[in-house]
């Protein structure tokens, strides 16, 4: 989708179109050689040998890599002279562990090996890189506990927000029904956290709102909807949007963002875009993790279906009252502007973080 923007930035940009279902049957090689499935999950020849290429042709002598699965592209002997970063964004491995205490034994297995493994790794990766960075200062601190050896060249970087993008002054159609009173999630809707939030909140939390505020409806857009997602909108209450164009509409004319995160790790994204359009955001505390935003006053935040059903209806009932998402986006200007956020990977990339 934005790949044609993307080469407006590079010399030469490699896709490689990934399909789950064979991803997924690649990843069992990870059982019989020992890795974590991520890594071959993500492996591809023809992308090692246009990294190679690339290292080659420019000689690069820098890189950057996002996430820990590609990291296994730059990693051995002979990538030594290139000064490698890596963006954890979060730690996974962790998440694999939260993941293992909510399935069935057979599933909950591979969920424990995937854990220890992807920590090995990751370990590995960090030992070998010169600098790791994870999204929130919690997270590099978990990352330092875990991965003792190279806490020294560990770091944080928080997400950003394009505040200019993301301005609920600019003129946005409204996408909701007239007189609905909706709340909205946004995220990426086969992303088993996001799946298991959405589930939650239209089986336990929205029958509590419904009874105290029968207009309101529970809107949820992402793209890639599992079947599970689909049906619920079995409840006339319930809507699945699917993949947008601009979520920026949902976002702006909703009653109530929520984030009803279960499992999470790391600054999550929907909850910072939902406070800079200005918008009452509901979210539990792993979804609140890294956001120094004041409950009550900046975000509203309750950790049970009781909890969370008694903040929507706040906020619905708050109406024209707009102060906790103008103070939203205040925090968010504060804190997490991209300027900030990308000097860091520049300072390491060069040498000169402290």
């Amino acid at each position: 989708m934005h790949v044609d923007a993307l080469r407006a930035y590079c010399d030469d940009v490699h896709v490689e179109v990934l399909s789950p279902r064979w991803a997924k049957l690649a990843s069992l090689r990870g059982l019989l050689t020992g890795e974590p499935l991520t890594v071959p999950y993500y492996r591809r020849n023809s992308m090692r040998r246009w990294i190679d290429a690339q290292i080659g042709r420019h000689g690069i002598r820098h890189a950057l890599v996002y996430s820990s699965g590609p990291a296994a592209y730059l990693l051995g002997g002979r990538y030594r002279d290139l000064r490698r970063v890596i963006d954890f964004v979060d730690v996974d491995s962790d998440k694999w562990a939260q993941y293992a205490a909510t399935v069935g034994p057979l599933t909950r297995w591979v969920y424990r090996r995937e854990a220890v493994r992807l920590l090995d790794f990751e370990q590995r990766v960090a030992a070998e890189f010169d600098a790791s960075v994870l999204v929130s200062a919690q997270e590099a601190e978990l990352f330092r506990k875990l991965s003792p050896g190279s806490a020294d060249k560990v770091w944080h970087a928080n997400n950003g927000v394009d505040s200019v993008y993301f301005d609920p002054a600019l003129p946005f159609d409204n996408p909701y029904p007239p007189g609905e009173e909706t709340i909205v999630f946004t995220g990426a809707m086969d992303y088993w956290p996001n799946v298991d939030a959405v589930t939650w909140f239209a089986q336990d939390v929205m029958p509590r709102v419904r009874a105290r505020q029968p207009a309101s409806a529970f809107c949820i857009v992402g793209g890639n909807p599992t079947d599970s997602v689909r049906r619920l909108a079995e409840d006339p209450a319930v809507r699945v949007v699917g993949r947008v164009a601009d979520v920026r509409p949902f976002l702006r004319h909703a009653a109530v963002v929520v984030a009803p995160l279960r499992i999470a790790r790391g600054i999550q994204n929907k909850v910072l875009e939902g406070m800079a359009m200005e918008r009452p955001t509901v979210v539990t505390p792993p979804a609140l993790e890294g956001i120094a935003a004041r409950a009550g006053a900046e975000v509203l935040l309750g950790d049970t279906a009781e909890e969370l059903a008694q903040r929507t209806i706040e906020a619905i009932d708050s109406g024209g009252d707009g102060a906790v998402g103008r103070a939203a986006r205040q925090r968010v200007l504060a804190d997490f502007d991209w300027d900030s956020s990308l000097r860091r990977f520049d300072d390491l990339l060069e040498g000169r973080a402290q």
